[in-house]
């Protein structure tokens, strides 16, 4: 008789969503409190705030440890030896690529200004800048970054994109980083999709943000310490920048702080990945990992090996 594959999943939801596959047990564990079996072949891990749980796989042996996020900052310092990760890639990039394109409009068109207006009980027209013609840089072309350009497209944008390292495409250049400086210039939007790195960390600073013409919009929706908040609220309180945050440093961003009060400044609650179709292709990414391992094939999405 074959053994049975042994999976784990944080929750019921997902659980639900998996549904059942021959030669699969399932057991529910969100890594907190001490492992079900010592021997566990796919371990999915929690969504928010599971990073700082990896500890728990300390003396569990695993074929493989889902992510239910693509970032997968900190995970290194963290996860025990002898583990292979992969991050959920496919899961997340439409409904994130989703969310900028809100915050791009809401800013373009002044969507704050009037719902604040409607909320007064006052008819306040004006004149907003268009998306239309804008140039929008896009910092980050990895899977969410290529998601954001196929949307923006349509708008009649011109697009530029930076990478870490210059190479070309069907579409054209992709700049590299160290372009920065001149390209930001001529943005009307940048937008920030960069993962969170030692090299990344801080890149939005007081030097980058001067860097940008007067009356651009930066999107954040990276990682939230990408930026130095102090600076962001520095170029924010002058007006001479307008900025959408879905992500901050630190996040929660505290109650009453000054950056909530700015009519320059869109704050949504890390909610990129977010939405109804979260748990859909979660779980198909989850079959495609159980399915591949049942055939012998190797995982998708590794992206480290401790």
């Amino acid at each position: 008789m074959t053994t049975p594959l042994l999976v784990s999943v944080p929750g019921k939801t997902l659980r639900e969503a998996i549904g059942d596959i021959d030669g699969v047990e399932f057991v529910q564990w969100d890594l907190s409190g001490p492992p079900p079996v010592s021997t566990l072949d796919i371990v999915i891990q929690p969504y928010m705030g599971a990073t700082k749980k990896l500890g728990a796989l300390a003396g569990v042996t695993t074929r493989l440890v889902q992510s239910q996020s693509i970032g997968y900052d900190g995970v290194d310092e963290i996860l025990p030896p002898g583990n292979v990760f992969a991050n959920a890639a496919t899961v997340h990039e439409t409904s994130t690529a989703e969310l900028t394109l809100a915050l791009i409009l809401a800013a373009q068109r002044g969507i704050p200004d009037f719902v604040r207006a409607a909320g007064d009980g006052r008819w306040a027209p004006a004149r907003y800048a268009s998306l239309a013609d804008r140039t929008v840089l896009l910092l980050g072309y990895g899977g969410v970054g290529k998601a954001i350009e196929e949307r923006l497209l349509p708008f009649e944008v011109n697009i530029v994109r930076v990478a870490t390292t210059a190479r070309t495409d069907e579409r054209g250049p992709i700049h590299g980083i160290d372009e920065l400086p001149v390209l930001l210039h001529e943005a009307d939007i940048v937008v920030v999709g960069v993962p969170l790195t030692d090299s990344t960390t801080g890149l939005v600073d007081d030097v980058f943000l001067a860097n940008m013409r007067d009356g651009a919009l930066l999107v954040n929706i990276a990682r939230g310490p990408v930026a130095d908040t102090a600076a962001i609220l520095h170029s924010a309180q002058s007006g001479r920048l307008r900025f959408a945050l879905d992500v901050t440093d630190p996040e929660p961003l505290p109650e009453g702080h000054p950056l909530f009060a700015l009519p320059n400044v869109l704050i949504s609650p890390h909610v990129g990945g977010a939405t109804t179709a979260m748990m859909p292709r979660m779980a198909r990414l989850a079959r495609e990992q159980i399915e591949r391992m049942l055939r012998g094939d190797g995982p998708v999405n590794v992206v480290l090996r401790t």
